[in-house]
């Protein structure tokens, strides 16, 4: 007979943002994604069950359930997913934790924060205005910023991650990975002090 291992009831959101589709895989833009498949290896799952427009499972992190999200809807749309899923578990908005690329922070950094403006992030935004406000943590990834002036910012954050920059990049994204569990079993001021 087998048992499964029984999980909280949920009561985070880890919300990784990226673009669903073969063309938008291993890029910059996707670094929130490649972190949610790191989040889910360090807890033994797989996301993917649909739910909420998003491919979700349900991990158990320091004893805790954390609805492990990669919303299907496109970046720039990823709020209507996380509003959905917030109802659903009556989770507050200080307990969804959003994982993301970010231009303005070299290749391979972390920048952890309690609360914030989108910073000119679109899938920031949107779940700023569909869930409430910007009261809740987010963990960027540095991806850098195009190499000269006239580089157009999308063909920079679609292009296949690759080189230097790639390999530095994957290792934020283990990194942030841990970053999310830092936040959810001792706090937020204690995963930025390490990792920031």
């Amino acid at each position: 007979m087998f048992f499964r291992k029984k999980t909280a009831s949920v009561s985070w959101l880890a919300v990784f943002l990226g673009n669903p589709g073969a063309r938008y895989d291993n890029t910059r833009h996707n670094a929130g994604f490649l972190a949610g498949d790191e989040a889910a290896k360090l807890a033994d799952v797989k996301i993917n069950r649909i739910k909420f427009s998003a491919l979700t499972t349900i991990a158990n992190i320091g004893g805790q359930g954390v609805l492990l999200m990669k919303p299907q809807t496109y970046m720039n749309l990823s709020g209507g997913s996380v509003w959905q899923a917030m109802k659903f578990y009556k989770v507050p908005l200080e307990n969804v934790i959003v994982v993301t690329d970010e231009v303005a922070l070299p290749p391979g950094k972390l920048r952890i924060r309690r609360r914030g403006s989108a910073g000119g992030h679109n899938g920031l935004r949107d779940i700023i205005n569909k869930c409430g406000g910007e009261d809740f943590p987010r963990i960027k990834i540095g991806v850098g910023s195009p190499p000269h002036e006239g580089y157009e910012m999308a063909d920079w954050v679609l292009a296949k991650l690759g080189g230097e920059d790639g390999k530095t990049i994957t290792a934020a994204t283990v990194e942030a990975a841990r970053a999310l569990e830092e936040i959810i079993t001792q706090g937020v001021d204690s995963a930025m002090a390490k990792y920031n």
